[in-house]
């Protein structure tokens, strides 16, 4: 039995891979998941052996490679969603604010999502960092701590962030690009009011995180089987499109190195994958 490890980070989750599950073992593969209230526990237990792939935030894939080094076994992204790769985080503005770049926020407050939240937290504020903004010093930051342990996979801080900015009480807010979009669909920001003042570099966001004593047939023929999911197959494509993307794509590892420094700058995990950050509480 190959079994994976998934955040219930929505009640979605459930039937996501609940549908996951009877597509794969229609086909031979003995397969099931188990569910987590947090990644930590998801990633301990990844490295453990309790379970033999994770379902991992970009967050816990950089802890799960920080814990393996030191434990083992060594872990790999083994798969993505397309929609997982080349991802930026956006500071964002009122569009008739008078700030024209990052150095005209000093002294005003940029709004957050929950402090555990790579895309509207840790990467930004590296981002700050490295044009000279330093958070806490340079500019206030008021955060959003909504599902602390879902790694920003709960929006409701990023969401609050937005609100925050639309109703004048914060300067800037941090938000992943796509939910910048969203934001001003669902009227959390009014279309057309904010302008982008700064976008990160691309990064990669989630994956497929294998343990190198998972059995490596059974994890060869669970890639092979996703990999060949079509989105043009009526009968795939609404398993795809429940879980956000149209295809499946190899795993890579070559696209966290932002967020593998703002964990440094932000002592977040210490080297060895240890929890360090003071306020964070999963």
């Amino acid at each position: 039995m190959l079994l994976m490890g998934a955040v219930a980070y929505d009640p979605k989750v459930v039937t996501i891979w609940s549908r996951f599950r009877e597509w794969l073992t229609a086909r031979g593969l003995p397969f099931d998941f188990v569910l987590y209230s947090n990644y930590e526990r998801q990633v301990e237990d990844l490295i453990e052996g309790r379970v033999h792939l994770a379902w991992n935030s970009p967050l816990a894939w950089v802890r799960a490679r920080r814990l393996a080094g030191r434990r083992g076994p060594e872990v790999r992204p083994l798969l993505m969603r397309d929609t997982d790769r080349d991802l930026t985080s956006l500071i964002v503005v009122r569009d008739a604010s008078p700030y024209t770049s990052v150095a005209d926020l000093k002294g005003e407050t940029v709004a957050v999502g929950a402090l555990d939240s790579p895309q509207s937290a840790l990467i930004p504020l590296s981002y700050l960092r490295g044009q000279g903004v330093v958070p806490g010093e340079d500019v206030s930051v008021r955060r959003f701590d909504v599902g602390v342990g879902l790694h920003g996979d709960d929006i409701g801080g990023e969401r609050r962030a937005a609100a925050a900015l639309a109703a004048g009480e914060v300067a800037a807010a941090c938000l992943i690009d796509a939910n910048h979009l969203l934001f001003a669909r669902e009227n959390v920001l009014p279309p057309g009011g904010t302008r982008v003042l700064a976008q990160t570099a691309p990064y990669d966001h989630c994956n497929m995180t294998v343990a190198g004593s998972a059995p490596a047939a059974l994890v060869d023929r669970f890639a092979e089987l996703l990999l060949s999911m079509s989105f043009a197959d009526p009968e795939v494509r609404p398993l795809l499109e429940l879980e956000g993307l149209k295809a499946w794509v190899e795993g890579r590892d070559t696209g966290y190195d932002a967020l593998e420094a703002a964990v440094d700058e932000a002592g977040f995990y210490d080297a060895s994958g240890r929890i360090t950050a003071d306020d964070y509480t999963p």
